[in-house]
């Protein structure tokens, strides 16, 4: 896993260098959105969110139909970052999602809630912006070969502070 994660990050970190996609609205909507039939076992419920589909799933290893059709990297980064709260908690994400959609850290970017019961409310959002894939990406690896929290941060916040869009309002660590 650790491999095919390094590899996607050297995918996502050497080709996505455009920010999120202007689908969000000034509204919050919240409608149904027409899905291929679910099975009884994935129970699967979505809808819209400020431009972005939040689907719920039983767990992690249960992927939402969203992700499906996207390439393989970004299911690995999804998957990853649901294995990694407590450090993507610790991130900020520079794409401006904390001002459009409320996020509060790079992990809202993929994930909206975990459930007591174990269930996952997916959140579409990364799925379109190449900054929350990027820091998701290098958060996880620099992780993975040894570097704190804090040195993690550091970097993210050094090599994101101009150019981008205002950090989401993650508590310093």
């Amino acid at each position: 896993m650790k491999k095919k994660l390094l590899i996607a990050g050297a995918f996502l970190l050497g080709s996505l260098l455009t920010g999120c996609s202007s689908n969000h609205t000034e509204e919050s909507q919240h409608t149904s959105s027409p899905s291929q039939p679910e099975t009884q076992s994935q129970q699967h419920s979505s809808h819209m969110v400020m431009g972005d589909k939040r689907v719920e799933t039983p767990s992690y290893e249960v992927m939402p139909e969203f992700l499906k059709s996207k390439p393989e990297n970004m299911q690995l980064i999804y998957t990853s970052a649901s294995q990694h709260k407590e450090l993507l908690e610790q991130m900020p994400c520079y794409c401006g999602c904390g001002e459009s959609v409320g996020h509060k850290n790079n992990y809202d970017c993929f994930i909206h809630e975990n459930k007591e019961n174990g269930a996952i409310v997916w959140d579409e959002h990364g799925t379109k912006c190449g900054v929350c894939l990027e820091i998701a990406a290098q958060a996880m690896i620099d992780y993975q070969n040894g570097k704190s929290v804090e040195e993690i941060r550091e970097d993210i916040d050094a090599q994101y502070k101009q150019g981008y869009a205002e950090p989401t309002p993650t508590p310093e660590i």
